[in-house]
């Protein structure tokens, strides 16, 4: 029997973070800290936050210390526990408790469509959440809980929408949107390219790396052939169900536009500044950091 509650979230964990080696040569891009969290810590935990407590990880070769991370440490927590290290010991089984953790490994490198097209026999007939890890969103900020309100409302599939420069709009996919009469937030996507030329771009509003989408993303992942790069674009797909497919058939693709704090962990300076801006807002290491900043900028 179909369900229209939302109590999965797909997390993609199978690139090869190949932008950080040779820190990715023997270590996920996913547990790359974001000051002393891994990164992919934060999107379970945006995950959990929303009220999806069943994840599944799309995974491949080398990707073990992802599994380890959220796994218990029987004998790390032995040792704490018996120092009385008890606030160490909180953090090493928060990671453990955030959600059960599921992981099925990817194989071949298909792009990301193909990555979400794996989770078909573990999501089914249900709609679920797609996280992308290089997309960290604050907490205070919350987008997915707000997607999955927009979901029920409407139905289809939901996207995150960010508002870019023009002249950063091939990094990302593009969204053609128009009014349903619910403000400047929530729109109807019309079509949808990827990362297109600047003057080929149909607006400056790109799809960032939330989803809530209608189980029948499968069936049009299954026919949609490679596309930009040689892979199967999630875009794509998404571009049919948008265009071709029935709303009464889970067709149908409404943007939520996003307007909070992003932090982007995908390329190296994006990724050192999330760290500095985090650990600036942190009680315990801000004053100080903030400090030093002044002075060492100072000095530049």
């Amino acid at each position: 029997m179909r369900s229209d509650v939302v109590t999965k979230a797909v997390i993609p964990a199978a690139g090869l973070g190949t932008r950080f080696l040779p820190a990715t040569k023997a270590t996920p891009k996913e547990m790359l800290p974001v000051v002393d969290t891994p990164a992919i810590q934060f999107v379970v935990e945006e995950a959990a936050a929303a009220g999806l407590n069943d994840v599944l990880m799309i995974t491949g070769r080398n990707k073990r210390p992802l599994e380890d991370h959220f796994d218990r440490a029987a004998e790390l927590e032995h040792t704490l526990e018996a120092k009385g290290e008890f606030e160490k010991l909180a953090l090493v089984r928060a990671s453990s408790d955030l959600a059960m953790v599921h992981y099925v490994r990817q194989g071949e490198p298909k792009g990301l469509g193909h990555a979400v097209l794996c989770a078909a026999s573990h999501v089914g007939d249900e709609p679920f959440a797609v996280l992308l890890g290089d997309d960290l969103i604050d907490p205070r900020d919350p987008l997915l809980a707000p997607m999955i309100d927009v979901r029920r409302e409407f139905g289809g599939s939901v996207v995150a929408l960010l508002e870019v420069p023009r002249d950063q709009i091939h990094k990302y996919g593009c969204a053609a949107v128009e009014s349903i009469g619910r403000g400047e937030d929530i729109v109807r996507i019309t079509d949808l390219v990827e990362k297109p030329a600047v003057e080929d771009a149909p607006s400056n509003f790109a799809v960032i790396g939330r989803y809530v989408l209608d189980p029948a993303v499968f069936a049009v992942l299954e026919r949609t052939d490679p596309g930009r790069g040689g892979e199967i674009q999630l875009t794509d797909a998404l571009r049919t169900l948008a265009r071709e497919i029935p709303e009464d058939q889970g067709g149908g693709v409404i943007g939520v536009v996003f307007r909070g704090r992003r932090y982007d962990t995908g390329d190296r300076l994006s990724y050192l500044q999330a760290v500095v801006r985090l650990a600036c807002e942190r009680d315990d290491l801000g004053p100080d950091l903030v400090s030093w900043l002044k002075g060492f900028v100072a000095g530049l």
